[in-house]
């Protein structure tokens, strides 16, 4: 874990400012959303990147990651299944 050397207080509220060279490095706009974990006594700040479905392209909150890393939502999913029943279809044809 590479080290700033800058400190930062806590104010009354709980909140910390993040200094601007660290913002910038990790392209942390206004408003954007910062996911927090804690690991042990650490707490772990991460620029939220929501998943995006391999097949809509669309991000999701809800989003089923299955064999291979592939990533899909539901609708994405229904897509495939689609697919699959009409390609299976066409095979036990011939």
């Amino acid at each position: 874990m590479k080290s700033l050397g800058v400190l930062r207080k806590v104010d009354e509220l709980g909140r910390v400012v993040l200094p601007k060279e660290l913002r910038d490095v990790l392209n942390i706009k206004p408003k954007e959303s910062i996911e927090i974990y804690r690991e042990e006594d650490m707490i772990i700040l991460r620029k939220y990147k929501p998943e995006v479905c391999a097949i809509t392209g669309e991000a999701s909150d809800q989003i089923m990651n299955l064999s291979g890393g592939i990533g899909l939502s539901y609708e994405g999913a229904e897509i495939i299944s689609q697919e699959i029943k009409e390609k299976l279809k066409i095979s036990s044809l011939r």
